[in-house]
């Protein structure tokens, strides 16, 4: 079974570089454009990773993750913040809100899918290990 990426993610343009990064690694694309509807996805889908860029209309990718991290069905989901601000500052906020990665644009496709298995694997080896 595929998995799922929410993609949160104001930029047709962004959302559209990770689809043709990720859709061919065989990875399902979700993509939404702004904080409210990331939120609301996130609850529905529970994806198994979120890639959530800051800089969004209506809730703030700060907002976002805080509100992922505060709720009992979101706190454990995997979140990538994918962002133009790569000050230290940023990155660590990012670290201070529970976000599992960060990487800043413009990326490299190459560099988007390592992050985006390194993500993932962790929880394939959980399953895999409850599993036995």
């Amino acid at each position: 079974m595929a998995k799922r990426i929410l993609v949160v993610e104001d930029s047709e343009v962004i959302q559209r570089l990770i689809e043709v990064c990720l859709r061919p690694a065989g990875f399902e694309i979700e993509p939404r454009g702004d904080g409210h509807s990331g939120v609301a996805a996130a609850r529905e889908l529970l994806p198994d990773l979120i890639i959530l860029d800051v800089g969004l209309p209506g809730l703030d990718g700060w907002e976002v993750l805080g509100r992922l991290r505060a709720d009992e069905k979101t706190a454990n989901l995997r979140v990538l913040i994918l962002t133009a601000h790569a000050q230290d500052e940023t990155k660590a906020r990012a670290n201070a809100g529970g976000a599992d990665a960060f990487l800043s644009k413009p990326f490299r496709p190459n560099d988007l899918r390592v992050i985006v298995q390194q993500l993932l694997e962790p929880q394939q080896s959980e399953s895999a290990t409850a599993a036995s």
